[in-house]
C-alpha cells in the first residue's frame, strides 16, 4: 500500500513512519522541517521537503496514494496565543489543503490529527467525544475547525476522514529544546543543566498522557478498521490522570513554581470507550514505565552529543 504522512519528520510522525515501513508499506513523507528533523526520517521512506500551505506543489505528491496521515501542524498552545494568524494559516488552511489534495486524488481514507485541547476546561471527567467543546486557545479552536472540515469532506465530498484526538503525547524523540516543549521535555532539559524543574502554576494540573507507540497503534488501526466510515472523532489517551508534580517527582530534583500559563487546561483524562469499540484500541504503556523509557532515550542522546 502507498501511504503519505504529512509531518513525518516530527516527533509523532517519525514514529508512525517507522511503523508503516515495518509493516511493509511504501511511505512518502512530506515535511517542511519547521519542527521536524531530517535525522528522524526512516531511510526506507521517500522524503520531500514540502509545506502543506503550498497547495499546488503539495498536491503533486498525492497521486496514487492509498492512505494519508495528516500530522503536520504548528503545535503548542502558548505559541498559538502569541501567533494566532500564522498558526491558523497552517493548522486550518494547511489542513484543508491536505483534505482537498486527498479528495482530488481519490485517496481511500485520511487519518487526521486533532488534539485533546479542543475540550478546554470541562466540569466532568473523563473527557468524552460527544461533550460540548470549549477550546480556550487558538490551537484548540484550530484543531476543532479541522475536525469540522474532516466531517464536511466526509459528508459532502465522500472522502472518508477520521480525526484522532491525542492526549499529551510523550516518549523518545519528544521536543526538549523549544520554549514551548511539553512539561516532560522541559524537565529533562532543565535537569540535564542542573537547574530546578520549573512548574507553571501549582503543579496539581492533571493529564491523561499517551505514550507515542500507543498513539501510533491507534493511527494504524484507524487506517485498517472496517468499523470506521469517516467523520468520526476518536480519543487516544489514558483513562488514568497524573499531576505535573507527580511527573516532576519521577524526573527528580528541586521544583520551583511560577505563574500559570494562559490557555493551559486544568485537567484532562480520556474516555477511550469509542476507541475500544471502533478500533479495538486502548493504551498499553504504564505511565511510570513510559517516562522511564523517555528518560533513558534522553540520557542516551545527551551522552552521544558529548
Amino acid at each position: 500500500m502507498k501511504v503519505l504522512v504529512t509531518g513525518g519528520a516530527g516527533f509523532i510522525g517519525s514514529h508512525l513512519v517507522d511503523k508503516l515501513v515495518e509493516l511493509g508499506h511504501s511511505v512518502l513523507v512530506l515535511d517542511n522541517l519547521s519542527n521536524g528533523k531530517k535525522e528522524n526520517i526512516n531511510p526506507k521512506a521517500e522524503f520531500h521537503q514540502v509545506d502543506i500551505c503550498d497547495f499546488e506543489i503539495m498536491c503533486l505528491y498525492f497521486k496514487d496514494i492509498d492512505y494519508v496521515f495528516h500530522l503536520a501542524a504548528l503545535p503548542r498552545i502558548p505559541f498559538s496565543i502569541q501567533n494566532p494568524i500564522g498558526t491558523s494559516n497552517v493548522n486550518i488552511m494547511g489542513t484543508i489543503n491536505v483534505f482537498e489534495a486527498a479528495k482530488q486524488n481519490k485517496v481511500k481514507r485520511v487519518i487526521s490529527t486533532s488534539s485533546s485541547s479542543v475540550y478546554g476546561n470541562q466540569d466532568k471527567l473523563p473527557l468524552k467525544e460527544d461533550m460540548a467543546l470549549n477550546p480556550i486557545s487558538p490551537y484548540g479552536l484550530q484543531k476543532w475547525v479541522g475536525e469540522q472540515f474532516a466531517k464536511l469532506y466526509t459528508e459532502i465530498y465522500n472522502l472518508p476522514v477520521v480525526s484522532i484526538r491525542p492526549f499529551n503525547v510523550y516518549g523518545p524523540r519528544l521536543d526538549v529544546e523549544s520554549d514551548y516543549s511539553l512539561a516532560l521535555g522541559r524537565f529533562l532539559k532543565l535537569k540535564s543543566l542542573n537547574k530546578p524543574l520549573t512548574i507553571n502554576g501549582d503543579g496539581e494540573q492533571t493529564r491523561g498522557y499517551c505514550y507515542v507507540e500507543d498513539l501510533v497503534e491507534a493511527f494504524i488501526l484507524a487506517m485498517q478498521s472496517q468499523k470506521v466510515k469517516g467523520g468520526e472523532v476518536i480519543n487516544a489517551g489514558s483513562n488514568k490522570a497524573y499531576s505535573i508534580n507527580f511527573l516532576a517527582d519521577l524526573i527528580g530534583g528541586e521544583k520551583v513554581y511560577g505563574p500559570e500559563r494562559q490557555g493551559d487546561i486544568r485537567h484532562t483524562q480520556a474516555d477511550v470507550s469509542l476507541a475500544k469499540e471502533l478500533l479495538d484500541w486502548e493504551p498499553k504503556m504504564d505511565f511510570t514505565e513510559g517516562v522511564k523509557k523517555t528518560i533513558e532515550w534522553f540520557n542516551e542522546q545527551t551522552k552521544n552529543e558529548k
